[in-house]
């Protein structure tokens, strides 16, 4: 879905008197390309302003200075308002209709299965009964998904998956602007979840789309029942995560994390690989791999022993 730029900012509420452009979606300051829309809000991107080759970028006028002479600045003392308001523009559009899926050989598919339009199934692929399947989602050869799953929209789902009852695949992410008056925005969420080779999914999980681009589980990772996965996540090849972990948005696993059961993360920051994270831990900035953490904040798990200790000594001595 392409739109003009001219367009946009009307609709969006931004005065624009320059060249005129198609604009095909939003992305990223440092994934965006020239035919995409793109926003700075966060002085700590302001570095990824020079090289961003998006065509046009919601911006303040105070550092509208530092973008490239091939990107048009909008500028706005709101960007990242303008974006939920543009966000909508490029969303999928919601319908019930159906559609007979591609199918390959051997698949075994029940009769209560629901399918959205272009959805294509590998070999040997197993529906049970109550799932939905929603537009332009591709399934993988010998994957099996058990009653009542849930693919969203465009998901992607590779081969020898497991996904078990009651999984929710590629709802919206939790993203919301706020006006001046504390008024919530939906931000759209315009990419997509993709399940890589050989993951297996607990009952009952959720695993939000992303605002752009994907949130991606990477092969061999196994996933308990009722975890959480935010929006834009990046859950590296072979991670456990245990019942209840949440990953807030942004968070990416190396490979080989292990998550104990009720553990979580802040966003935007980075687990190193082969590190464990003890149950119920509280991680608040990124960690070195190859070590295991515990409490909240997390911090090295003989340390937080120590400390266990003398408290422990402490109040004994009261």
């Amino acid at each position: 879905m392409n739109y003009r730029l001219s367009k946009i900012t009307k609709i969006i509420g931004i005065d624009f008197n320059g060249e005129d452009a198609t604009i095909e979606g939003i992305h990223t300051l440092s994934e965006a390309n020239q035919s995409q829309l793109s926003f700075f809000n966060d002085s700590k991107y302001a570095s990824q302003l020079p090289t961003t080759k998006a065509k046009a970028v919601l911006i303040d006028a105070k550092h509208a200075s530092l973008l490239p002479p091939t990107t048009i600045a909008l500028i706005t003392d709101e960007p990242y308002l303008k974006l939920a308001l543009a966000s909508k523009l490029f969303a999928h559009k919601i319908e019930a209709g159906r559609e007979t899926p591609l199918r390959g050989e051997g698949c075994d598919i029940d009769e209560g299965v629901v399918f959205g339009k272009n959805v294509v199934l590998g070999d040997n692929v197993t529906i049970l009964g109550g799932c939905y399947i929603g537009d332009n989602v591709t399934i993988g050869s010998d994957t099996l998904l058990h009653a009542n799953v849930t693919l969203y929209h465009h998901t992607k789902i590779a081969e020898r998956c497991i996904i078990h009852s009651g999984a929710v695949i590629g709802s919206d992410g939790y993203g919301f602007a706020h006006t001046k008056m504390g008024e919530h925005v939906k931000i759209y969420q315009n990419g997509n979840v993709v399940i890589e080779d050989d993951v297996e999914i607990g009952a009952n999980c959720a695993i939000d789309r992303a605002v752009f681009g994907s949130t991606v589980i990477r092969k061999g990772t196994k996933l308990d029942n009722l975890v959480q996965i935010a929006h834009n996540c990046d859950v590296g090849e072979h991670s456990l995560c245990a019942a209840q972990v949440g990953l807030a948005g942004s968070t990416v696993l190396e490979r080989n994390v292990v998550m104990g059961g009720q553990s979580a993360s802040a966003g935007h920051l980075k687990i190193g690989a082969f590190a464990t994270i003890a149950g119920k831990a509280g991680v608040t900035k990124s960690l070195e791999g190859k070590k295991t953490y515990a409490g909240f904040p997390a911090i090295d798990h003989k340390l937080w022993l120590k400390m266990q200790a003398m408290l422990s000594k402490m109040i004994k001595q009261k």
